[in-house]
């Protein structure tokens, strides 16, 4: 059982360890309202501007260095905060987003946007499959987060951007 109270994360505990800098999206996540949506944007913002230089192959290779290196930095930052999921953390929508982008450019600005609102939905509200993976590593009796947490911290975004890459793949295919 845990004796330490949660912490709230600032500039201070940003800059404190590099884990900090990765899980809280290199600041993103210090915003005050709607982290994961800014984290999100964040996101969409670093994607297009990677995108320059990075191949489709390349991208691959980030996102599953992403995913490992993500998966070390929000446990780590989630024990440092004492808090199992907290919303600062937003690694998780950076990697994601990145996943259904990477997935599914190219597309215009509108199509960007929806995946963007789809991908909010999923991982906001947590419909089916999202909220099953959400709670396979919750933490129950108030213990430290461990690695489970961190890796719960990713999944279920990860199933939120497999939702939204469907949602998209099948519009294209029965729509367009």
């Amino acid at each position: 059982m845990s004796t330490s109270a949660p912490r709230r994360p600032d500039l201070r505990f940003l800059l404190a360890h590099p884990a900090h800098w990765i899980a809280l999206g290199f600041g993103s996540g210090l915003a005050p309202k709607a982290p994961g949506t800014v984290g999100t944007l964040w996101a969409w913002v670093s994607y297009l501007v990677l995108d320059h230089w990075l191949t489709a192959a390349q991208w691959g290779w980030v996102l599953l260095a992403g995913l490992a290196v993500g998966c070390w930095a929000c446990t780590r930052t989630a024990q440092h905060l004492n808090v199992a999921d907290p919303g600062a953390i937003v690694w998780d929508e950076v990697i994601a987003f990145w996943a259904v982008l990477w997935l599914a450019m190219p597309m215009g600005l509108v199509g960007q946007a929806v995946a963007f609102g789809l991908f909010r939905f999923f991982d906001a509200a947590k419909p089916g499959p999202v909220g099953w993976a959400d709670r396979l590593f919750k933490i129950r009796d108030g213990r430290t987060p461990g690695w489970a947490q961190g890796v719960g911290i990713l999944i279920d975004d990860v199933v939120a951007a497999f939702c939204t890459v469907l949602v998209i793949a099948l519009w294209r295919r029965f729509v367009m």
